[in-house]
């Protein structure tokens, strides 16, 4: 995937949106509203395996990407998303679940810097782990530091194209600056990974009618 370059922002505008999906659902899928879908849908994703080995769970994404893509209904494609969210979620450090687990107590408490600065200490101890950098770049966008939470985003994507949740929360990032065409970009990604992300399909509607006008 091209390196995502971001501005340097000098000002920050208030956020539009919340991420509401980190108190019901896996953290970190910005763009995703709990209350947009039904109660059905926002059950506990399933735990990962304990170990999983690098290759199996290359190849258990690949295979759930495809059946998320191919899913032939909205609660299908939310079981498979729930498969997803176990994998990237798991850590095999027992130290860094424990500080993912207190970031996340944190952040339902409204202590923003507190959770920052435990996920700093889990990206220093994991880079590797997509899900704190993901779970850090939303605490940034709850902060309306824009710069940062790009950054994060960044990061995240550089390890996982697929990552509709950062994708999606690049989108609204976008969209909030004002550069629509860039948030449609990146909301149409989002959505070629995932069909059934809850709101992004209307604000494709939305940003396709301003950034190339109804079709005549």
């Amino acid at each position: 995937m091209m390196a995502l370059r971001f501005p340097r922002l000098r000002t920050i505008r208030p956020a539009v949106f919340l991420a509401a999906m980190l108190s019901a659902a896996p953290a970190a899928a910005l763009a995703q509203d709990s209350e947009a879908a039904p109660p059905t849908h926002q059950k506990k994703p399933p735990d990962a395996p304990t170990r999983l080995p690098k290759a199996d769970r290359l190849q258990g994404l690949d295979f759930l990407f495809g059946a998320l893509k191919a899913a032939p209904d909205e609660a299908s494609a939310k079981h498979v998303e729930a498969r997803i969210w176990a994998i990237w979620l798991h850590t095999p450090s027992d130290t860094a679940a424990l500080l993912m687990t207190r970031a996340k107590a944190a952040m339902d408490a409204g202590q923003m810097d507190v959770a920052l600065k435990l996920l700093d200490a889990v990206i220093k101890l994991r880079p590797d782990y997509i899900e704190a950098w993901n779970r850090r770049a939303t605490v940034y966008y709850l902060q309306n530091d824009y710069e940062h939470s790009l950054e994060d985003i960044e990061q995240v994507l550089v390890r996982e194209p697929r990552h509709f949740g950062a994708l999606a929360g690049l989108g609204m990032i976008m969209q909030d600056l004002g550069d629509n065409k860039r948030a449609l970009d990146a909301f149409r990604q989002a959505l070629a990974v995932n069909p059934y992300l809850d709101k992004v399909p209307e604000m494709v509607r939305v940003l396709t009618e301003k950034v190339e006008g109804r079709d005549i």
